[in-house]
């Protein structure tokens, strides 16, 4: 059985606690609440990590975040053996803040990437520490110093990040906006969700579900760590943390 969450987090990323309401635990221990500030795996940004609060004041972990049947069927779930809570019981949410924040850098920084190489995306992955995209590119022409100077200068230039909604017609008439090769942003709803950067999304402009931070000088500082060639049109870029060690 699928289930709604209210997903608090789309309206505001920066949410770290929130009350709520126990409305199933299924038959693997996963819990699912009335409404939520855990981002769900999903897009490749996996899910959020923390704490569920129960009225005694014990804690139940949450291990990993996931979705069910569909994007709003959203599961909480907690370590092999833990106690669970029971239906209707109320709970308060802590995010793993720190770890969150990391990934909403992270995943903006994937999107400063996409803007300095303009080329379709055959995959991509956020973590913490070192993510990486995949882009569909015949002969790199890029180096690691260029490709960091470039995204510094976006980082630097402290440009807005925001959300906004466009129709299903929007998007068919504008097929533009989708720099995945392979994946397309799921319609039906009549609202995509894209998110911009830069005023007026001067800068860019993609479909996305994940968190992201509010500017792009929020990044902090990152590099290119590492260019792969993966295939004969593929190419890997690795982008982490602070300044590029030397060569």
């Amino acid at each position: 059985m699928a289930y709604r969450t209210d997903a608090l987090f789309r309206d505001d990323v920066y949410l770290r606690t929130a009350d709520a309401v126990v409305v199933a635990v299924n038959d693997r221990g996963g819990i699912i609440l009335d409404r939520t500030i855990f981002y769900a795996t999903s897009g490749g940004q996996p899910g959020d990590t923390g704490t569920l609060e129960r009225a005694d004041g014990s804690l139940i972990a949450v291990a990993a975040t996931i979705t069910g049947e569909t994007k709003d069927d959203i599961i909480h779930v907690p370590p092999p053996e833990q106690a669970v809570p029971e239906v209707g019981e109320p709970v308060k949410l802590a995010l793993d803040w720190e770890r969150r924040h990391l990934l909403m850098r992270m995943h903006t920084a994937c999107h400063l990437l996409t803007v300095v190489c303009p080329f379709p995306i055959t995959g991509a992955s956020v973590s913490e520490d070192d993510s990486r995209i995949d882009f569909d590119i015949p002969d790199a022409g890029f180096t690691r110093e260029d490709v960091t100077a470039r995204l510094m200068e976006l980082v630097r230039a402290d440009q807005p990040v925001f959300v906004r909604l466009i129709t299903d017609e929007e998007l068919a008439a504008n097929p533009g906006l989708v720099k995945s090769k392979n994946v397309r942003p799921p319609v039906g709803t009549g609202k995509i969700r894209l998110v911009c950067i830069g005023e007026n999304a001067s800068i860019d402009s993609q479909p996305c579900g994940g968190t992201h931070v509010k500017s792009t000088g929020e990044v902090g500082e990152i590099h290119i760590g590492k260019i792969e060639k993966k295939g004969r049109e593929n190419r890997r870029f690795r982008i982490r943390f602070g300044p590029m060690p030397p060569a």
